[in-house]
């Protein structure tokens, strides 16, 4: 009985190596002849371990979420202040963005890169997951306006908004060759707009 691979193949890997794929090239570039040659199975296997090319791709993304961009969650979630957990966001995206050996910018953004209208699904599911990252970026935004480390008048959304375009930006940047250190600065000038608390 000819397979691809046995059974007790380490899927986590089989995973990694198509995040890897789908990072670079974007969900509709990336064939399932890419992704057969990438996790050293033939088609019937990756069939059968995963079912079809959307089904890895919304499986690889979510241990995407649960590894490479899990800063994004421990930032909003560990830090005791909204400013800390900002400035914490962007620094780690700058690493994360730019991080050797992986492709660079963020996938959530990258994979979503020229969707054909037949992808129009996968596209959408990507934006959700885009904008509930923003949601939660402006729900903390709103915890410190409540908290007063805000000025009450801080529009949260707006500012979350604008936080989630520099993330983006620093993705775009990270994809046509900008380095750690040329997003770190593009992060600290975005911090320079943070509200300041009292009179205006």
């Amino acid at each position: 009985m000819r397979t691809g691979r046995p059974r007790s193949f380490d899927r986590d890997r089989a995973l990694d190596d198509a995040i890897a794929v789908f990072w670079e090239h974007g969900y509709d570039a990336t064939s399932v002849s890419m992704l057969t040659k990438a996790l050293g199975i033939g088609a019937p296997s990756l069939y059968a371990a995963f079912g079809d090319k959307r089904a890895l791709f919304v499986e690889a993304l979510d241990r995407y979420l649960g590894t490479y961009a899990a800063f994004t969650r421990r930032a909003l979630a560990e830090e005791a202040g909204a400013r800390d957990a900002v400035r914490r966001l962007l620094h780690e995206a700058a690493a994360a963005y730019t991080r050797p050996g992986l492709p660079h910018g963020c996938m959530l953004i990258s994979a979503a890169t020229n969707c054909s209208p037949q992808s129009a699904d996968v596209a959408a599911h990507l934006r959700e997951l885009r904008n509930a990252g923003a949601r939660a970026l402006e729900d903390t935004l709103q915890a410190a306006v409540l908290a007063g480390e805000l000025p009450a008048h801080t529009d949260a959304r707006a500012l979350a908004t604008f936080y989630a375009a520099v993330l983006q930006g620093m993705s775009a940047q990270a994809r046509d060759g900008a380095s750690r250190s040329d997003l770190e600065q593009i992060a600290d000038t975005a911090l320079r707009t943070w509200p300041h608390s009292g009179r205006s």
